[in-house]
């Protein structure tokens, strides 16, 4: 009686006893339903068939936020066009590096989702992926001669052969004939077009890879579901807390292994519940975007590309100006942008507290340090602030001569949190991009940052599994699983011509993509040659 007693009076007085136990382990949680926890679940699923997951997802669906269509301007990024990619040097040369990077990841990522639909994991290839030619289109005598330079600069790599290039105006016309209609005539313009560019839903990929995952009895996907606690135990796992939001319960906790947040922009903050030396001293910076979008099949009917232009002086990479095809649940829409927004809110459906809860002891002073050094940034984004629709309007009208007014409409996209980091030597810095955060023992990792975000997110989970799981990924048996997935892995496509055209055979003949084979550089220049 008298140690019932006891228990009774310590239960009164601090509720309980002692903490509570985890309701369960599992072999690994994933937090947040884009496409990166979808990527990273599928991969983790092939290799080990027999480990337990855990999705938890605070919205009411999976792929509501960034990797939602409507969020994204859905641009297979694989830097055809995206001129920010290639930089031109203080020497006047153009660094073609980055977009040499850039091409390889998103062939990753073809390949990835190539075998999704040979296993049958992911389904019907046209609802998440479609040819639409990528093009680049400049005006001014600087613009064009960089647009010559970079086309030249390109045709050093196999990943870029076949990109035509013209000053022609008849020419650019027949590609892309409204941006041509009511322009001067002039006007000195030039264009690039690589025909083999595409067009992405990831919030379709993402709905088909977790819809997979699920029919597994190890895997549980868990929607309204908010983590509000991570904490590291003694034995080097971790308890997460979670609550029912549907419900109303009192949050619970399950025991993981290891740990990934993809939670977009919301991730940093997750993060930090964490509290891992090296995540120390990151910080964000949240920017939203809009999009101008008209559905008119009349002129929907009358523009098949994605046409990139030059960001303007002190915006970020984000910002480039592009006159979009989409293809978004089988419909055509055609959509401009963007346009930059603010808000202290790290995720579309978040709170305006976001920014400031993020906010510490760690990184108060790299955030003053980056926002001193980024002052364009701070007066592009005071500039976009101000526009109303009729001066967006006037902004595509550079792209779209003869737009009317009445037929676009503004959408209001999602939000994107840029990473600021500590910096040895200029205290702190804004940086775009993206980055994957991990404890020194492997058992958690989180993506900070933005673009190109969802296409690379196949070779960024890639590269997150060498770094967690380095001695399974040195397995005979994770090797030959990773090789059937990925199957250039551990090779380079750039300047090698057969490996380049097996690799875009293949997975151009299962995503159902039009395939171009490369041509050796004498060759590709003979026809140029011929061709003027």
């Amino acid at each position: 009686m008298k140690k019932l007693l006891v228990a009774l009076l310590g239960f009164s007085l601090f509720g309980c006893s002692k903490p509570s136990e985890p309701e369960k382990t599992v072999d690994v949680l994933l937090i947040g339903g884009g496409i990166m926890s979808a990527t990273l679940g599928t991969y983790l699923h092939e290799l080990e068939p027999g480990w337990s997951i855990d999705i938890y997802e605070r919205l009411d669906a999976v792929a509501d936020e960034s990797s939602n269509a409507w969020n994204n301007a859905g641009t297979g990024h694989s830097a055809f066009c995206e001129l920010n990619y290639t930089p031109e040097t203080a020497d006047g040369s153009i660094d073609i590096s980055k977009a040499v990077a850039i091409n390889e990841s998103f062939e990753i990522s073809k390949q990835f989702w190539a075998h999704q639909v040979q296993n049958e994991v992911l389904k019907e290839p046209k609802r998440f992926i479609n040819n639409v030619p990528h093009m680049s289109f400049v005006w001014g005598d600087a613009n064009v001669e960089f647009l010559r330079k970079r086309h030249e600069a390109l045709q050093h790599s196999s990943l870029f052969r076949g990109m035509e290039y013209s000053e022609d105006p008849a020419q650019i016309e027949q590609w892309i004939p409204l941006v041509m209609e009511g322009r001067e005539a002039t006007q000195k313009i030039a264009a690039t077009r690589m025909a083999i560019g595409t067009d992405v839903n990831f919030g379709e990929i993402t709905r088909q890879l977790v819809g997979a995952l699920t029919r597994s009895d190890n895997v549980n996907l868990h929607l309204q579901h908010e983590v509000r606690g991570i904490t590291r135990n003694e034995d080097g796992t971790w308890t997460v807390k979670v609550a029912d939001l549907a419900k109303g319960e009192a949050e619970t906790q399950v025991k993981a292994k290891f740990v990934f947040i993809g939670a977009g922009g919301g991730a940093l903050k997750l993060l930090q519940m964490a509290d891992i030396p090296e995540a120390k001293g990151y910080a964000g910076f949240p920017v939203g975007g809009q999009f101008l979008v008209t559905k008119n099949p009349e002129i929907v009917a009358r523009h098949q590309a994605k046409v990139y232009g030059l960001a303007s002086v002190g915006s970020p990479p984000m910002s480039v100006p592009h006159l979009d095809t989409r293809v978004i649940d089988g419909d055509k829409v055609l959509l401009f942008g963007p346009f930059a927004t603010f808000s202290t809110k790290f995720l579309k459906n978040g709170s305006l507290l976001d920014l400031f809860s993020s906010m510490s002891t760690d990184n108060v002073i790299p955030m003053i340090q980056a926002g001193t050094d980024n002052f364009a940034l701070s007066k592009y984004l005071v500039g976009q602030l101000m526009l109303d629709q009729e001066d967006r309007i006037d902004v595509l009208r550079d792209y779209f001569p003869d737009v009317r007014a009445e037929d676009w409409e503004l959408w209001t996209a999602g939000q994107r949190v840029q990473i600021i980091k500590k910096d040895p030597e200029k205290g702190g810095i804004l940086q775009f991009g993206t980055e994957v955060v991990s404890s020194a023992d492997g058992s958690i990792a989180a993506l900070l940052g933005a673009s190109p975000g969802a296409s690379t997110a196949a070779p960024i989970m890639l590269n997150l599994l060498k770094k967690n799981f380095a001695e399974r990924v040195e397995s005979p048996e994770w090797q030959a699983t990773l090789k059937r997935i990925i199957p250039s892995y551990g090779r380079q496509l750039n300047n090698d011509l057969a490996l380049t055209n097996e690799i875009r055979a293949y997975s151009s003949q299962y995503l159902q993509l039009q395939f171009d084979e490369v041509m050796p550089e004498e060759v590709q220049t003979a026809s140029l040659t011929d061709a003027l």
